[in-house]
């Protein structure tokens, strides 16, 4: 059968075989029979169509890995595992966000500490002012998920205004061009911290802080899927979060 998801990935982007081909350096022919007769590419021709295409490796090629491998090469984005939020390093978080050159997300109800630091605020504006698409999915401070949050934590009504207090410091870093903001009503079950490919993950634990909670430390990896999860996470939570307008 013909490989219909790499069809439409090319007529979505306006390429031919032709101009792919010149991409990754491959016969166009080659690329034919990717399409035509489902070849499936060396991994090297995979990662490079994929990363062309701004597409998952593994959306293309769902079989091109087996389960073991493709559980091994998710493994390896694995780079550090913190037991708690607050034994991150504020090196590390300064140097996620610099290292930027497309994109940063960053997922939270209030992340207060980002906030409250003047040097990464600074970094994340300066970041959006060279021409770094930043995104921002704060907690919505009047859903019920909040309100929930605050109970489970044992700190009924605290969450709200730590997100109004957030959105005041952060105030320099909204009016920044390039910089987008979005309320979510969502149960908030990993806060994201995304910088291109590079990924910090804090897991929710329920009745927990979220500063006491681990965070995993990521990077995409080709054919790898643990990246990807929580990249699509974020999107799926943006896509139906509220734009927030500053008062």
């Amino acid at each position: 059968m013909p490989n219909e998801r790499l069809r439409a990935a090319l007529l979505e982007r306006g390429l031919t075989p032709e101009s792919l081909a010149a991409q990754i350096e491959v016969d166009a022919k080659t690329i034919e029979r990717w399409i035509t007769k489902d070849r499936t590419p060396y991994r090297r021709h995979r990662y490079a169509t994929a990363a062309a295409l701004g597409i998952e490796e593994s959306y293309l090629w769902p079989d091109a890995l087996s389960p073991v491998q493709a559980a091994g090469v998710s493994e390896s984005e694995i780079v550090n595992v913190y037991p708690h939020r607050w034994t991150v390093p504020r090196d590390d978080w300064l140097r996620l966000f610099a290292a930027a050159e497309e994109d940063i997300d960053i997922l939270v109800y209030a992340a207060l500490f980002l906030a409250e630091d003047s040097g990464i605020v600074r970094t994340l504006a300066g970041k959006a002012a060279d021409g770094v698409r930043v995104r921002l999915l704060l907690g919505d401070p009047d859903s019920d998920a909040i309100a929930l949050r605050g109970k489970e934590e044992r700190v009924d009504g605290s969450v709200a205004p730590r997100i109004r207090n957030v959105m005041t410091l952060f105030a320099p870093l909204i009016a920044v061009d390039g910089v987008q903001v979005r309320l979510h009503s969502t149960p908030l079950y990993n806060s994201i911290f995304r910088a291109d490919d590079d990924l910090m993950v804090n897991p929710q634990i329920y009745g927990t802080a979220a500063s006491n909670a681990p965070v995993l430390r990521l990077r995409r990896v080709a054919g790898g899927s643990l990246v990807a999860a929580y990249m699509e996470s974020f999107e799926r939570v943006w896509d139906q979060a509220r734009p927030f307008e500053q008062e």
